[in-house]
């Protein structure tokens, strides 16, 4: 029976995709901040009949990744999926926002996401089997004024995974970047963005969003984006000016009084 690692798996897309995967017969790890949230996601996933190890860990922290990686190999656990899902954004300008909150982001999107895909890989190579998923979002296909450290960070989770999706062909390694839109998790309230626009008119389920990144990964999909009109909004950036794309994104943003 194989095992997937998914991070941020305490609620949202990350639970979700949990669940699924364990009406797929596979072990799991599971990885969150929350402890007794963890605990109550495997209490319900076990009747499945799976193995479910949590580990409340808080990822941005220096060294939480090798020190999880360190774990999993003192027990014998080989991951065959990684589903690098943590993350977090935070509303307002750049200026005004506070440094913690700025690094933290990178840390968590960016550094975390890194160096757990440069941990797990190289075993997946060895095996010459393994699938990896990065969730981004469409966030990443443009500036975001009111999120710009956020949208920027989604921006290389796009650019990394892509590339070494590239760099992977024919070694039995996927790699999937799913970039999800708006979705009814409590993202948007943490980053301080439930009541803007974008989160009024345009969410989806995050049951119907983890199951399309359940789709692509396990389809071996290099990009996915989770969403017709998600789509139809991601391909749009390609073709109008760029000034005109940043102040859309602006717009979407800011919040309804």
């Amino acid at each position: 029976m194989s095992t997937v690692l998914i991070t941020g798996a305490s609620g949202g897309i990350g639970y979700e995709l949990a669940k699924l995967f364990a009406r797929d017969r596979r072990n799991l790890v599971l990885v969150a901040r929350s402890g007794d949230r963890l605990a109550q996601v495997a209490a319900e996933l076990q009747p499945l009949g799976v193995a479910v190890k949590t580990v409340p860990l808080d990822l941005a922290a220096f060294q939480a990744r090798k020190f999880l990686f360190d774990q999993l190999q003192r027990e014998g656990i080989a991951v065959d999926i990684l589903i690098n899902n943590a993350g977090f954004g935070a509303f307002g300008k750049f200026a005004q926002i506070p440094e913690n909150e700025i690094l933290g982001q990178i840390d968590l999107n960016i550094t975390a996401l890194t160096e757990l895909t440069r941990l797990f890989l190289p075993a997946m190579i060895r095996r010459g089997s393994g699938r990896i998923m990065n969730v981004a979002s469409t966030a990443g296909f443009q500036p975001g004024p009111l999120l710009a450290v956020y949208y920027a960070t989604k921006a290389y989770v796009i650019s990394f995974s892509e590339a070494i999706a590239n760099e992977l062909h024919g070694s039995g390694v996927t790699v999937t970047c799913f970039c999800p839109g708006a979705t009814h998790t409590g993202f948007a309230q943490r980053a301080g963005i439930d009541k803007s626009r974008l989160f009024k008119f345009g969410a989806m389920s995050a049951e119907k969003v983890a199951l399309d990144g359940y789709r692509a990964v396990m389809e071996g999909r290099g990009l996915a984006i989770s969403g017709t009109h998600n789509w139809l909004l991601a391909e749009s950036t390609r073709f109008a000016p760029r000034k005109m794309v940043t102040a859309v994104s602006r717009w979407v943003s800011e919040k309804l009084e």
